[in-house]
């Protein structure tokens, strides 16, 4: 009985204690259960605040790319805007310059001509006359002109007088700073000549290289040579100006000496009616040839196509002519618009004469 007794005792005792253990056990279930939900509550409002401020910040920063984007934009267009005013001030610039250097030219005419009338000295008023000759009648075949333009220098000087589909003689001037490539333009031709710069009696506005009175042989022998290796196909020279030069016998002497040397033929301009290259060429025992008629020394077109009328009537007198005159606007129109009257003619390149 005392066994059972103490069995029984235990066993209540053990009862309790695992009663007692539920009860507690239940209350930390419990508590565990409120710590979970309290953990999940927080976390669940930190996920939110954390979503909020990603997107927050996602948000300020796709505004600040695109305030960035729009900021670069106006300062683009504030740039362009800039260059486009700098380029509209630059060309109103370069064009008021073109009109004050217009002005300029138009106040100094000895610098850049107008007219051929640089060309010669001028007595009285009157244009050198051209050199005596027999009348000759031809028993076959057209009179023969030549027509030299003299001054060419550019390329679309001889661009224009070959659209003109005519032969004529184009005689370069020798290159200098104004215009450095005369020589090279002169190298694609199979044929032209070479204007000489040479002094005259009253032209200030002289080339740099031009040959004058006070030179000796030795300074015209070299000046003749670079002229030769400048334009080596060079057969033809006549006078760029030279009214004072053609009329010194001793310089015009020099001249035609060097001349022989280099197998080059001197075609007088008649600059001046005191030319002495008849007299020097005669001494040499050579043919004397020059300009008959100028064709430009005004540069009205209807007085150009007037003297294209005088130098086909002295040809047909004379059998032939030779014709200077100038790759102006003017004289290649009339020279264009005389296609009928020149076609009476036959038109020669000057070492066809």
């Amino acid at each position: 009985m005392l066994f059972f007794a103490i069995v029984l005792k235990n066993t209540s005792y053990w009862l309790q204690m695992a009663k007692r253990k539920k009860k507690k056990s239940d209350k930390n279930s419990k508590l565990l259960t409120y710590i979970a939900w309290s953990l999940g509550i927080i976390a669940l409002l930190l996920s939110t605040l954390l979503a909020g401020y990603y997107l927050g910040y996602e948000n300020a920063k796709t505004d600040n790319v695109m305030q960035d984007s729009k900021k670069k934009d106006e300062k683009l267009s504030t740039i362009k805007e800039h260059k486009e005013d700098k380029k509209e001030k630059e060309e109103v610039s370069k064009e008021e310059d073109v009109k004050k250097r217009l002005k300029e030219i138009l106040k100094k005419p000895t610098r850049e001509y107008i007219s051929a009338s640089h060309e010669y000295d001028a007595i009285e008023g009157k244009i050198p006359p051209a050199p005596e000759k027999k009348v000759k009648k031809l028993a076959k075949g057209k009179p023969k002109l030549a027509i030299i333009l003299d001054d060419v220098c550019i390329r679309r000087q001889v661009r224009d007088i070959k659209n003109l589909h005519l032969k004529i003689t184009m005689s370069f001037l020798p290159p200098n700073s104004r215009h450095p490539n005369s020589a090279k333009l002169a190298s694609n031709e199979s044929f032209y000549m070479v204007h000489l710069p040479m002094e005259a009696m009253h032209f200030t506005a002289e080339e740099p290289t031009t040959l004058h009175v006070k030179d000796s042989q030795k300074e015209i022998s070299q000046r003749i040579g670079k002229i030769k290796k400048l334009f080596p196909k060079v057969k033809y020279i006549n006078n760029h100006t030279g009214s004072k030069f053609t009329a010194d016998e001793l310089s015009v002497n020099r001249l035609i000496n060097v001349l022989n040397i280099y197998h080059i033929n001197f075609i007088d301009s008649r600059t001046t009616s005191k030319t002495k290259v008849p007299k020097v060429m005669k001494n040499f025992g050579l043919k004397y040839m020059a300009r008959d008629v100028f064709l430009d020394h005004r540069m009205d077109k209807e007085y150009v196509k007037k003297q294209i009328r005088v130098a086909v009537l002295r040809a047909k007198k004379y059998g032939s002519a030779i014709a200077i005159g100038h790759p102006h606007k003017n004289t290649l129109l009339a020279l264009k618009e005389s296609k009928k009257l020149l076609s009476e003619v036959e038109l020669v390149y000057i070492n066809q004469l």
